[in-house]
């Protein structure tokens, strides 16, 4: 690593309250732009049935509550659709995009037809078969202009066909490791109820910010290969990653909003003080 001042993120999705695991990321990423570097903040608000903005204004208090500051604006990718279109229409015209019509349990169902036994991801998803990949073009642009809801997939074969070198990441000690995005099958770029899906909006705008340092959750490791391959179909910068681990509770559970996990607010409104909330996520500012 050189001795260049990073930059650096923390990106929560507002669909609920935030909790220690946040807080632990966020000091995480802080942490490692060091005093000359950059902390940025971002809002990953493109689920518009599932994000709220009352979850957004508690984010923000809270984070400055715990002692956390940022640069400059707040960026909410709610508001920056017309850029990842922009993404889209660039793969769309270099054909490393196609409609999928299939709806989830379609989806479940031809994986189970195509193969013989259940074929995940290493995120624990369903690697899509590729049925709307081999469909006639007329019964495609029948569809299309009908209005029939779709996703739009990465055909992640002919992407990596495009290459010309392995794919692979750097972490912040300077290894390399090779890259499988492969292993995810085509992936959707955009969702039916959203323009945009998160890998293509998290790389998007780790470039446009121009953040060098990526930190996250081991959870995400294995997601790197998609974003990497994202980065050199559209010609983005290659920044560092660095991976921390998950924040667990007592009993070795991961916290996550959705297993009710305590939120900073009600560790605010029991009495806690900023300092043993950052203890308790075994930080400190």
């Amino acid at each position: 690593m050189t001795d260049t001042p990073l930059t650096t993120r923390f990106a929560p999705s507002p669909t609920g309250p935030l909790h220690l695991g946040h807080v632990a990321a966020a000091f995480f990423a802080r942490d490692h732009a060091g005093p000359h570097g950059r902390f940025l903040l971002r809002i990953e608000d493109i689920d518009t049935t599932r994000c709220r903005e009352k979850f957004i204004a508690e984010t923000l208090e809270d984070l400055a509550w715990v002692g956390l500051a940022w640069k400059g604006d707040v960026l909410r990718q709610s508001r920056r659709m017309p850029l990842y279109q922009e993404t889209l229409t660039h793969l769309s015209e270099r054909g490393l995009l196609y409609p999928c019509f299939c709806t989830r349990s379609e989806v479940r169902r031809e994986a189970a037809e195509a193969f013989s036994a259940p074929h995940h991801a290493p995120d624990g998803s369903l690697i899509y078969p590729g049925t709307c990949q081999h469909m006639a073009p007329a019964e495609r642009q029948r569809r299309l202009a009908e209005g029939q809801p779709h996703t739009l997939r990465l055909d992640v074969a002919k992407a990596l066909a495009t290459l010309r070198a392995p794919l692979m990441w750097r972490e912040l000690d300077g290894s390399r490791v090779l890259c499988h995005p492969e292993a995810f099958g085509d992936v959707v770029l955009a969702r039916r109820d959203t323009p945009a899906s998160y890998h293509l909006c998290v790389t998007h705008d780790d470039a446009a910010q121009g953040v060098t340092l990526v930190t996250r959750g081991e959870d995400l490791r294995d997601v790197t290969s998609i974003h990497r391959l994202l980065q050199e179909l559209m010609g983005w910068p290659e920044p560092v990653y660095a991976f921390h681990p998950l924040l667990c509770d007592a009993s070795g559970k991961r916290l996550a909003k959705r297993d009710g996990a305590l939120s900073i607010r009600a560790l605010r409104e029991a009495g806690a003080t900023p300092h043993s909330v950052r203890q308790a996520a075994r930080l400190s500012a």
